[in-house]
């Protein structure tokens, strides 16, 4: 299958420009990488409703609780380890308000490339969706990146929406994004399931057609819903396919495998499950695509759990 590749964060800025046509009580909120995630775009067009903290994180998203409570919908964009990590008590405290705060995190997993250890966002996920009443979207292509802004807004609560720094396929979403629903992107039999979450599209279209090069035909799920995730459907899918494949820019503690692997553990008999990620260890720098092939995110790795 023959695409396009795109950087979802560089849409950011633009999306949230068409966003506020609709909503102008949206507020962004800085920490100094406004030109890095696309904000700053937002900030040339409507200047008196973008807020530059400086690096200040745990500032930036106590004001945006400060700005939902006033009545405002306030989105913090940030790298996604600054907002996930650096804030997560303050996020963890916006959620027990049940505020209405947005995120969006960009330079997931290893998308941080050169910037090694300190800027990789491997845990993201795991952090997020522990804390209760919070709802994580995850789209993989410009259409489901620009729905899930508007999901966002009209969730009453707090959102968190991943958005990638490396490239992903510049296709059509096939269907809105929906909290709570995944997608089978492509049926064409029962020998596995392979599960992506955004970040990881490319990947994933790429070893799904190789394996049916290899005769093996199964479905390929974008989970753009990570919380609340489509319980059943993946339970429907454990029991219906003959291996489940999850393959993430994250680490695999905590992250997808681990979400699918809690979603399906008291079904009696299920497909097994086999994880592709990032081990229990800390990354490095380096060019992103080298990185994710050192850490295991190849076609050749994917395939080699799906056969």
């Amino acid at each position: 299958m023959d695409y396009q590749l795109i950087s979802l964060r560089t849409l950011v800025g633009d999306a949230l420009n068409k966003a506020f046509e609709k909503h102008p009580n949206i507020f962004v909120l800085d920490a100094d990488l406004a030109g890095s995630t696309t904000a700053a775009q937002f900030a040339a067009k409507h200047p008196e409703h973008f807020i530059e903290t400086g690096i200040a994180e745990q500032n930036a998203l106590s004001a945006a609780a400060g700005i939902a409570t006033e009545g405002g919908i306030p989105f913090f964009v940030d790298f996604s380890l600054f907002i996930t990590g650096t804030c997560w008590t303050q996020i963890r405290q916006a959620c027990y308000g049940k505020l209405n705060v947005k995120m969006i995190g960009t330079h997931n997993g290893m998308d941080g490339g050169y910037d090694g250890a300190t800027h990789h966002a491997n845990e993201d996920i795991a952090l997020m969706r522990v804390i209760p009443d919070i709802t994580i979207l995850d789209p993989s292509n410009p259409d489901e990146l620009y729905d899930a802004i508007e999901c966002a807004i009209a969730i009453d609560g707090p959102v968190f929406i991943r958005t990638t720094r490396g490239n992903v396929p510049y296709l059509p979403a096939t269907q809105s994004i929906n909290p709570g629903k995944a997608q089978i992107v492509r049926d064409e039999g029962t020998d596995f399931a392979l599960i992506y979450e955004g970040s990881t599209t490319d990947l994933a279209m790429r070893s799904f057609e190789a394996a049916c090069q290899h005769n093996q035909n199964g479905k390929l799920v974008n989970i753009c819903s990570i919380k609340p995730v489509d319980t059943e459907l993946l339970r429907n899918l454990a029991q219906t396919v003959k291996r489940i494949v999850t393959v993430e820019n994250h680490s695999i503690v905590g992250g997808l495998g681990s979400l699918v692997a809690e979603t399906i553990c008291d079904i009696p008999l299920h497909a097994p499950l086999y994880r592709v990620g990032v081990d229990d260890v800390f990354t490095e720098s380096g060019p992103g695509d080298a990185l994710k092939e050192k850490y295991g995110l190849t076609v050749d790795n994917v395939l080699a759990q799906i056969m």
